[in-house]
């Protein structure tokens, strides 16, 4: 068994309903999710120490994204009332962040280079320090999203073979190990 089979098996068993590996320099990349994040889609714009505009210029995240050989793209796909279930949605990000943060303490204490993208907010903290203007309680331990770092998941999802839409009334969120 390859590392990336025993990566994605170890990631699958943490709780990822699926995981697969991919080589960093598949993975697609478009400054348009950047621009989203400037918008405030997802209302974390400047509240947020991973967020923008504190996350870092979009180019030197690519480069950084891409300074890794080999990456794991996981989900997790939670099942929603309905598809206006946001109590639904924010359990299912919480449930994903724990497993973004398991996968970061393992691997990242296993692999001396390695680095993990989440989905959203970083979530490491229940309240983020930034709107109060005070600096980061856990720098080594944020976690940047992957459309801060101008992933286009949809198509990485594709590149992947993970299904993007997991049926109706569900919500999948992805992450990713880099090392």
């Amino acid at each position: 068994m390859t590392a990336e089979e025993q990566f994605v098996r170890e990631i699958e068993a943490m709780g990822a309903a699926r995981a697969a590996a991919v080589r960093t320099e598949e993975i697609p990349f478009s400054a348009d999710f950047r621009a989203a994040c400037v918008q405030n889609a997802c209302g974390y714009y400047n509240r947020c120490w991973t967020c923008p505009p504190d996350a870092g210029e979009i180019d030197a995240l690519i480069a950084r994204v891409r300074s890794f050989r080999h990456a794991i793209v996981y989900q997790t796909i939670s099942t929603l009332e309905d598809s206006y279930d946001i109590e639904g949605m924010h359990a299912a990000s919480l449930t994903h962040n724990r497993l973004t943060q398991q996968i970061q303490t393992k691997w990242c204490d296993r692999t001396e280079k390695s680095m993990v993208l989440g989905a959203g907010a970083c979530g490491v903290c229940e309240t983020c320090t930034k709107p109060e203007g005070l600096p980061c309680r856990f720098p080594d331990r944020a976690i940047t999203s992957l459309e801060a770092c101008g992933v286009d998941v949809s198509s990485l999802a594709r590149v992947c073979a993970l299904p993007y839409i997991n049926g109706q009334n569900t919500v999948t969120y992805f992450g990713m190990l880099l090392y």
